[in-house]
């Protein structure tokens, strides 16, 4: 029943980041009842039941009848899986602080991944954030194993990351790379150390191209469009937190 709980788990934070989104956006305090955008009226417990209120709703608010975006089941979907995932991948083999610093960071980088790919910006404040408690659990096992690689890899990964990436946006004049991705990569580098923060690079790259050219062939987007980079960087970070070990051994394994 834990993978159950997980999942719920999930759901339900997912629900908070769509209404996290919506307020930092709008400049609104997080304090107070949900309330629906469109007709502001204040929205109770049978109306906030991840994934079910909407389905049973049909996509629309109960009181003024409009629209639902439907980012708001993808979402909570979206975030009740990642959780899943991880418990059933990694979660049995961590311990209790790894496992809440995991679920915080999921959490973020979920609010990041919405938030930019809406609104084209990562907030300063969930990406600091993200580089503090990467940070303080680095020093954390430092402290308490003594190994001063598990210390020192992330810390020059995440300079390398921040130098490679400040120097794209500087070079570019700031149209190659928004600001908020030269942050958000030392995060990145922090949070998988090396060589993993190198695969989850390659993989942001690759998927910001193929998506693109994806776009392009569909004319969903010009050769001047702006495309956020950063839901490609958290998708990277994601796959190489989970599958970066593997990943090293399956390519040193065809050039040794």
């Amino acid at each position: 029943m834990d993978f159950l709980f997980v999942f719920l788990l999930g759901l339900a934070i997912g629900s908070f980041i769509n209404c996290a989104v919506y307020r930092v956006y709008t400049e609104q305090s997080m304090r107070g009842t949900s309330f629906c955008p469109h007709c502001r009226h204040s929205l109770f417990a049978k109306d906030l039941v991840p994934l079910l209120s909407w389905v049973f709703l049909f996509g629309r608010c109960r009181y003024c009848k409009e629209k639902i975006s439907v980012q708001y089941p993808l979402v909570e979907l979206a975030v009740g899986l990642v959780f899943l995932s991880s418990y059933l991948f990694i979660v049995p083999a961590l311990s209790l602080a790894t496992l809440f610093y995991l679920f915080f960071v999921l959490s973020l980088l979920s609010f990041v991944f919405v938030y930019d790919l809406k609104y084209y910006i990562i907030p300063d404040f969930a990406v600091f954030s993200l580089i503090g408690i990467a940070l303080l659990y680095r020093f954390f096992h430092f402290f308490t194993e003594g190994d001063v690689n598990n210390l020192l890899y992330p810390v020059f990964s995440a300079l390398g990351a921040f130098v490679f990436f400040f120097l794209i946006f500087y070079l570019s004049k700031g149209k190659g790379m928004g600001f908020g991705d030269v942050k958000y990569v030392i995060f990145m580098g922090l949070f998988l150390g090396f060589p993993e923060i190198i695969v989850g690079l390659f993989l942001s790259f690759s998927l910001g191209a193929i998506i693109g050219l994806i776009l392009l062939t569909l004319k969903k987007k010009g050769m001047k469009s702006e495309i956020p980079f950063g839901p490609f960087l958290i998708t990277g970070t994601i796959l190489s937190y989970f599958f970066g070990d593997f990943l090293v051994d399956w390519y040193f394994s065809f050039i040794i």
